[in-house]
């Protein structure tokens, strides 16, 4: 895929009948590498989103959660329990394996919308031991320039370092909100996979390059980047990680190096055997 061009998110449906938008998964992720797939999950019907994400196994990723409106209600294997709120971020490295749930609830008026994305775990880390970083929408630094409001979840921007740190794909993870006509500027460091995804609005670049409302626009690192929005501005997120370049076994919920590691994991949930650190010993490191 060249820089500027632009993928569009196409409908499904996931968990237990939760309607979304899939950017990318499966068939693309050697385009995103370190990143696996990101959905975005949103509707002002309940039917189409209520239940949720039921009990299920990750192993090998960490999934991150950005909620935009609503709730979501989790809890997990470990004993962990909690509700991510609007402008909350919730990082869970899954490692060794974790079984958890995810269920979404609208505001009043029934509005609810969220993204999730996957980013994959190096082969020395796939078994390491899950952890959340539960960051709330108050720890979230914000940086005002030009008409350009970011918040930085990870990375820096402006001389601000976002609180999710020490992740060894060194990511840079911005919510942009940028007003009409006003630009973002940003230099995407030298061999990161980047991209922006839209939630409301467009971003024209130098080269007429644009994208729009639920389309994806792959950025060219190492270059320094200007976009431009359009008359309704822009609500976007920015994202940019180091490629692991390393093998891919995928099987759903569950990502390893090899055939024979999925294998085994999927071997060991069926047996009990999946989760290998106990209840109460793992702790939020945020």
């Amino acid at each position: 895929m060249s820089p500027f061009e632009v993928l569009t998110a196409v409908p499904t449906i996931e968990g237990a009948g939760v309607h979304l938008k899939r950017v990318f998964g499966y068939h693309q992720q050697p385009l995103f590498d370190p990143f696996l797939l990101l959905d975005d999950f949103h509707g002002d019907d309940p039917r189409q989103y209520i239940k949720g994400f039921p009990w299920h196994p990750h192993r090998g990723i960490e999934t991150i959660t950005l909620l935009f409106s609503g709730t979501v209600a989790h809890g997990d294997s470990l004993g962990n329990s909690g509700v991510i709120h609007e402008g909350d971020v919730q990082w869970m490295t899954a490692g060794s394996g974790i079984i958890h749930q995810e269920m979404p609830r609208g505001r009043k008026d029934g509005l609810m919308r969220g993204l999730q994305l996957w980013a994959n775990l190096p082969a020395s880390q796939k078994m390491t031991r899950p952890a959340y970083r539960d960051v709330k929408s108050s720890q979230v630094p914000v940086v005002e320039r030009n008409g350009c409001t970011v918040r930085v979840i990870a990375g820096s921007y402006g001389g601000v370092t976002g609180p999710v740190r020490d992740i060894i794909i060194d990511p840079e993870l911005f919510v942009l909100d940028v007003q009409p006509g006003k630009e973002y500027i940003h230099s995407v460091q030298e061999g990161h996979t980047s991209f922006l995804y839209f939630l409301e609005g467009t971003l024209a670049a130098e080269q007429g390059q644009e994208a729009h409302q639920e389309q994806l626009m792959m950025l060219e690192s190492g270059k320094d980047l200007r976009l431009t929005a359009g008359k309704q501005g822009a609500l976007c997120l920015f994202v940019a990680g180091k490629p692991l370049n390393e093998p891919i076994a995928w099987g759903g919920p569950i990502v390893m190096n090899t055939r024979e590691e999925l294998r085994r994991a999927f071997s060991e949930y069926e047996a009990g055997t999946f989760l290998k650190h106990e209840a109460g010993k793992d702790q939020n490191p945020g």
